[in-house]
């Protein structure tokens, strides 16, 4: 055998030698030195989740999951926003949507269903059904609700509202009351039409809904393990 033979087959020794070290070092690690693995939410709703007419990075998931790493929080929240989506929409898209290996999902929809004066009943049996869905695959749930617009009037608002409080005691998920809490109405916190949050708007938003969410997380973690 020539030199370059001997050396490449010395070469190959040391690799297997080092991979077996490294291979026998992991067996040998404490449990405890490895950190908790990454938790994969995914935020299901509308162009509000979305992030309607913002850079993806400024939209709800994204800065949501810069906020919770920055806190420690080994996560990935993934964008399952569309823009325009009815909750019937939304159960419709549902199963694709959300894949397997989802530990648990941020529920945000019902908006559309208001500003189009959506019956309160059609709304309520479409959640109804998205979280018996996920009941159903063991995923883990926070509703985030919506508010009615007080120009629908009072029977419209009372049906609307009692929607998302309602759906969270019967399925006993958690709930976070208003998704656009502080934001709504705000003009400095929302694009030109008034409607739609802009990139602070955002940052409020996931402010707010920060504790509920760690709350969340902190559930999830207890159930995997």
């Amino acid at each position: 055998m020539g030199r370059r033979g001997r050396a490449r087959q010395v070469g190959h020794r040391v690799a297997a030698l080092m991979a077996l070290f490294a291979a026998l070092a992991a067996l040998t690690l404490p449990a405890a030195a490895e950190g908790p693995r990454p938790l994969n939410l995914v935020a299901f709703g509308d162009s509000l989740t979305a992030g309607y007419r913002l850079p993806a990075d400024a939209a709800f998931p994204a800065s949501l999951e810069r906020a919770l790493r920055a806190k420690g929080h080994a996560v990935t929240v993934a964008n399952a926003g569309v823009s325009g989506d009815t909750t019937t929409a939304g159960l419709d898209r549902l199963d694709w949507s959300v894949p397997d290996g989802t530990d648990g999902v941020i529920l945000e929809l019902g908006g559309n269903d208001m500003l189009r004066g959506t019956d309160p009943a059609v709304t309520r049996k479409a959640l109804d059904a998205i979280l018996g869905r996920l009941k159903e695959r063991n995923i883990p749930v926070l509703l985030a609700g919506m508010r009615a617009s007080a120009n629908l009037g009072p029977d419209y608002v009372a049906r609307f509202d009692a929607i998302f409080p309602d759906l969270a005691r019967r399925h006993e998920v958690a709930l976070y009351p208003f998704f656009l809490q502080g934001v709504a109405g705000e003009r400095g916190l929302n694009l030109d039409d008034g409607m739609h949050p802009n990139a602070k708007g955002v940052e409020a938003i996931v402010a707010g809904i920060l504790p509920s969410v760690e709350s969340f997380l902190g559930r999830l973690r207890t159930t995997s393990h």
